[in-house]
């Protein structure tokens, strides 16, 4: 179980700084095609990050009615900005450059 808990804490690090990194190349892009398809990888590692958040917080911690709440909030935000990401990087990918 320790071993599940820091693995989940490794994604979570790496979805943030994945998160980061595709905000400030979103911003920079010249292009929009560019700008979309690195916006669309901002939403899926946020969506990602959030549901490793909701997991951790289920796994770590005993169950009470707020808790699973806030995580079931944090599951349905993560998978709307998941499949938001998806559907937003397939349409910019398949715009000419």
């Amino acid at each position: 179980m320790i071993a599940l808990h820091w693995l989940l804490i490794i994604f979570i690090c790496l979805t943030s700084v994945l998160s980061v990194v595709f905000s400030f190349k979103s911003r920079r892009a010249p292009d929009i095609r560019l700008k979309g398809m690195n916006a669309a990888r901002l939403n899926m590692s946020m969506g990602t990050m959030l549901v490793l958040i909701a997991l951790f917080m289920m796994l770590a911690y005993s169950g009470s009615t707020v808790k699973v709440i806030i995580g079931a909030l944090f599951i349905v935000l993560g998978l709307f900005n998941l499949f938001a990401g998806l559907r937003n990087h397939s349409i910019y990918r398949a715009m000419k450059p």
